[in-house]
């Protein structure tokens, strides 16, 4: 063990300041803290590995940041996600606007979460998303034709989000025309949702989109179709509207921010990792395996998701009491030194990853769109490393600072990450200003249409 701390210690170091000092940052969410969380995790996994924070919101709140505990508590029992019972500690954290919308699979706990995500499981099957292979790489090589006509551009709005954005509204049925400005509203509730100054345009999105996917659902009832939605209504599970909505927005609000902060972040890291990036384009069948060991290293989930003691629960010998949140740090645990040989190394040849990390969670709650994140991040590296053998970052000080950073240490993941894809090629100033997220899909073109089998 302690020449696993010397190697953490070699490659991340740990918090300079006081222990009460860094709790305060934590709690509070400070900008150094989210820009880069890792001396700090290895600082509380040290020395308050079971943490309690006090966040604006009022709610005390334990954040626990070992491996072990954090695989431990993600299948607790004791640990409820189910929102209607913790509606109080809930509205204290997110409001009282989206009820409707998050009472949905994601904040449910046994019996109702097993039958909402059996419902749900038969789109992110293995199989069926393998089939989603040719379909996911045409979207991509679309994608990326049209940052090659720019040379310079901002990754994040030109693929990291386009791609699983194109793909849940392909995989939901979303019609093509109704797209734009159902994608606009989505991005108000991204921007708003925990900016107070905004409350009004938050519930102004809010009621739009219940209105615009309860329209869609009531078509899809009226109307059968082969589409992912199709399957749910005609679920022997029997959801109703109000279950179909929220399970909606789970699949699509947590399905395209996930993977595509997890996009931008492997391609930092292997820009930031050149002999990393070398091995790979030796070797583009390293990238499933690498994949793995980019979730582990710098994954797109920086902490779980609601979760509060339904009861007194003591988790490495610290009581977390009845009715407090339980944040579980998956950033720290996946660089826990107690688990992972020196663990602040990326490695992409590191065995054994996919069963190992916690990136895409644990237990019961275990992410439904593994399967679908997992192709799309594939999809997405080997594109990208065909096409653009040689690309570059346009400013490495810029991009290692420009990570999110709002006061819920939620989401690990860049505003922006500016490339240069072809380093041969010269380019001008502004090159990389972006056309909106909106628009980018709507240049995707349609899949081809099916050809009619047998008959003349």
């Amino acid at each position: 063990m302690a020449q696993e701390h010397q190697q953490h210690t070699a490659a991340g170091s740990t918090y300079g300041g006081s222990l009460d000092d860094l709790v305060a940052s934590v709690s509070r969410g400070a900008p150094e803290y989210r820009t880069c969380p890792h001396a700090a995790y290895a600082t509380l996994r040290e020395q308050a590995p079971v943490c309690r924070l006090s966040p604006p919101h009022g709610i005390d709140t334990y954040l626990i940041t070992r491996y072990e505990d954090a695989r431990d508590a993600l299948s607790d029992p004791r640990f409820s996600k189910d929102l209607r019972a913790g509606i109080d500690v809930y509205h204290a954290v997110y409001g009282s606007f989206f009820d409707d919308l998050d009472d949905n699979v994601l904040n449910s706990d046994p019996p109702r979460h097993t039958r909402l995500r059996r419902s749900l499981r038969s789109a992110f099957s293995p199989r069926r998303v393998e089939e989603m292979r040719p379909r996911v790489t045409e979207i991509t090589e679309h994608l990326l034709a049209e940052c090659r006509k720019r040379n310079s551009v901002d990754l994040m709005p030109q693929l990291a989000f386009p791609l699983p954005i194109a793909v849940l509204c392909e995989l939901i049925g979303i019609p093509e025309a109704d797209r734009p400005e159902i994608l606009e509203h989505f991005s108000v509730v991204t921007r708003a949702r925990f900016d107070p100054g905004l409350r009004e345009e938050l519930k102004a999105a809010e009621e739009w989109l219940q209105n615009r996917l309860g329209r869609l659902i009531a078509h899809a009832r009226e109307h059968r179709t082969d589409s992912f939605l199709g399957d749910l209504v005609r679920a022997e599970e029997g959801l109703d509207d109000a279950e179909l909505l929220s399970s909606l927005w789970v699949i699509f609000f947590a399905g395209h921010k996930t993977t595509a902060y997890q996009i931008g972040n492997c391609v930092l890291d292997l820009l930031l990792h050149p002999e990393q990036l070398a091995k790979l384009k030796a070797d583009p069948r390293l990238i499933p395996a690498a994949v793995e060991e980019m979730v582990r290293y710098e994954g797109s989930v920086e902490t779980s998701t609601f979760r509060y003691a339904a009861e007194d629960a003591e988790i490495g010998g610290t009581l977390i009491p009845r009715g407090s949140l339980v944040q579980i740090a998956i950033t720290s645990a996946n660089r826990d030194p107690g688990k992972f040989d020196a663990p602040d190394v990326l490695d992409v040849t590191r065995e054994g990853m996919q069963s190992t990390h916690l990136g895409f969670g644990h237990g019961t709650h275990y992410c439904l769109g593994a399967p679908l994140a997992r192709l799309e991040l594939e999809v997405a590296l080997t594109c990208l490393l065909r096409e653009f053998p040689e690309m570059r970052l346009e400013d490495a000080e810029d991009a290692r600072g420009a990570w999110v950073k709002g006061r819920m240490a939620a989401f690990r993941g860049l505003e922006r990450l500016r490339l240069v894809l072809d380093p041969s090629r010269p380019y001008g100033e502004g090159e990389h200003a972006a056309d909106s997220i909106s628009s980018v899909i709507a240049s995707v073109p349609p899949p081809p249409a099916a050809v009619p089998s047998g008959g003349s």
